[in-house]
């Protein structure tokens, strides 16, 4: 999982002396690293990496469109890699980007390949970066490579269901953080600014666009977090409360991603 686009990494950076090392392919070109794409997915806090949508499908990604998956070297070392999918968009049920983001958009492109449909966009799933390659400007490379290599598909647009991973309030709704700007004009989360920066336009937030359910029990394994009033329980990393019952002993995080449409 991301960065997923939803996405991890992000920030402004600056480009140093090593970025010159760094080289960044497709997976169809590097087959052989398929199996070090989690190698620093620890990265992310434990309850998102329980999202059921993203655990039953994002692993046919890689192995069903590796031309549009990235992956970044460094001295043969595995520093960045970010992964997209094809779909069929608009469509006759498929009218206006989906409410579900992340988890609906993974759903159309796993759909569409198996029924055998020519797609004509993708959406961006994931850019993640190793820590230790932080504020590099690598996000905004990995993004434009992908920008790059969906347009060589064909594909006249790349979505992405961003996540403003430096939202800090979790009472503040995602529709008012995604208006605040800097006073150059620009977002003032750095993972929406990168895509801005590259050409992107913010369209609308994905209200539903992850979810992830789980006992009580679950969510102190998570979390380390107690869980044992009803209620909003607010979670480091969380972009919203996580909403909790005991008398139901289940709590459930629904986050928001926000929609962002690159014309290519």
């Amino acid at each position: 999982m991301a960065g997923r686009n939803r996405a991890a990494g992000g920030g402004d950076g600056c480009e140093t002396a090593g970025m010159s090392e760094i080289v960044i392919t497709t997976l169809a070109e590097r087959p052989e690293l398929i199996d070090r794409l989690y190698d620093f997915s620890d990265v992310w806090p434990e309850f998102m990496t329980q999202d059921p949508v993203g655990n039953a499908l994002m692993g046919r990604v890689q192995e069903n469109f590796p031309e549009q998956c990235l992956v970044a070297t460094e001295d043969g070392e595995l520093v960045a890699h970010g992964r997209s999918i094809p779909f069929v968009f608009p469509d006759k049920d498929r009218s206006e980007l989906p409410d579900g983001g992340w988890d609906r958009v993974l759903q159309w492109g796993i759909a569409d390949h198996r029924n055998g449909r020519e797609p004509n966009v993708s959406s961006a799933l994931e850019i993640l970066i190793r820590p230790s390659h932080l504020g590099r400007g690598l996000s905004h490379r990995m993004l434009q490579a992908m920008r790059n290599a969906v347009k060589m598909l064909g594909h006249s647009t790349l979505y992405a269901p961003v996540r403003p991973n430096a939202k800090q309030d979790p009472e503040q709704p995602m529709t008012d953080y995604i208006q605040q700007v800097r006073e150059d004009g620009l977002p003032v989360d750095p993972w929406l600014r990168v895509h801005v920066k590259a050409g992107g336009r913010i369209v609308k937030v994905a209200p539903t666009s992850m979810v992830m359910a789980g006992s009580l029990a679950e969510w102190r394994e998570w979390t380390g977090l107690p869980f044992d009033q009803d209620g909003d329980v607010v979670v480091p990393k969380a972009l919203l409360p996580v909403r909790c019952s005991v008398k139901h002993n289940h709590a459930v995080y629904v986050e928001p991603n926000v929609w962002v449409q690159h014309d290519l």
